[in-house]
């Protein structure tokens, strides 16, 4: 399933104004990246992945159509899963891209990777 382009036009009209994301796509969505850190994403399975920060993950999780992110089998701790439902209204789309904006802006920028043979 491809991503809901409405959905990601609405990420980026939140993100206007603030710090210039990267868009890039991956996962089957477009993820937004800030100094190179994924912040959100608009899933291809619907709905938007949220970086936040792992100790509030699980209180985040109380909310209606919130849940941890699951990748392999595996729960990923500071990744949510935002139903489409959730964010449905601008004012609940921006407080979910607001806070994985302010999570990485909590982290050092990531530098970019010099390529070597073992690492191409």
């Amino acid at each position: 399933m491809a991503y809901d382009e409405e959905l990601a036009e609405r990420v980026r009209g939140v993100l206007d104004g603030g710090p210039l994301p990267t868009e890039k796509k991956m996962f089957g969505g477009l993820a937004f990246l800030i100094d190179g850190h994924m912040a959100v994403a608009v899933s291809g399975r619907g709905g938007l992945m949220v970086r936040v920060d792992p100790e509030a993950g699980e209180r985040l999780t109380d909310a209606p159509a919130v849940a941890p992110m699951v990748m392999r089998g595996r729960e990923m701790p500071g990744w949510l899963r935002v139903a489409a439902e959730a964010v449905a209204g601008d004012r609940e789309l921006r407080a979910w891209v607001e806070r994985g904006v302010a999570y990485v802006r909590t982290l050092p920028p990531k530098t970019a990777r010099k390529k070597s043979a073992k690492n191409p």
